[in-house]
């Protein structure tokens, strides 16, 4: 098996393609090690010690390293690690399934919302998001996810390898 990278716009994050499929659909972003508990191929990335951030795409992971580390250190531990995991074939979440993990999920706290009136608006910016933006955003090893129109401006989060990019900015 050989693991593929790529950088991405954000110098802290690497994209690694493993050549086959790492999420089922959607994306899921870990941004803590508490998070990563729930998957342990992400567990296992968070345990080197020396990174901050993993994200599943459905045929990527970004890794993004700590303040101060070098990928030429890192890169070969994050490539050992998934690595094992793909060729033990162990599940990607610790119940085995990805279902309920998918990001953006219908509902979130961090939701807005949007202005009353402005369903035509918010639908032709979802069409949007979903056909121009989130396909470039993926290729960079990242997602973005809406969250809301309020008086004319669009609220929208930044995940994996565009999450704190100057590039997102």
């Amino acid at each position: 098996m050989f693991i593929e990278t790529e950088t991405t716009p954000n110098p802290a994050t690497l994209k690694f393609l493993p050549g086959q499929q790492v999420m089922p659909s959607g994306t899921r972003d870990f941004a803590s090690p508490e998070e990563a508990e729930a998957s342990p191929l992400a567990q296992a990335l968070f345990d080197t010690g020396e990174v901050t951030g993993v994200f599943f795409g459905t045929s990527f992971v970004s890794v993004t390293a700590a303040p101060g580390v070098s990928w030429s250190d890192l890169k070969p531990q994050v490539v050992a690690v998934l690595l094992d995991h793909f060729v033990s074939q162990a599940p990607l979440f610790a119940g085995g399934d990805a279902s309920g993990f998918s990001v953006p999920p219908e509902a979130d706290d961090g939701d807005l919302g949007d202005d009353a009136g402005t369903e035509d608006v918010v639908a032709q910016i979802k069409e949007l998001i979903e056909t121009r933006v989130r396909p470039a955003v993926a290729n960079d090893g990242g997602d973005i996810r809406y969250r809301g129109f309020r008086e004319g401006v669009v609220y929208l989060s930044m995940q994996g390898a565009c999450s704190g990019c100057p590039s997102s900015t």
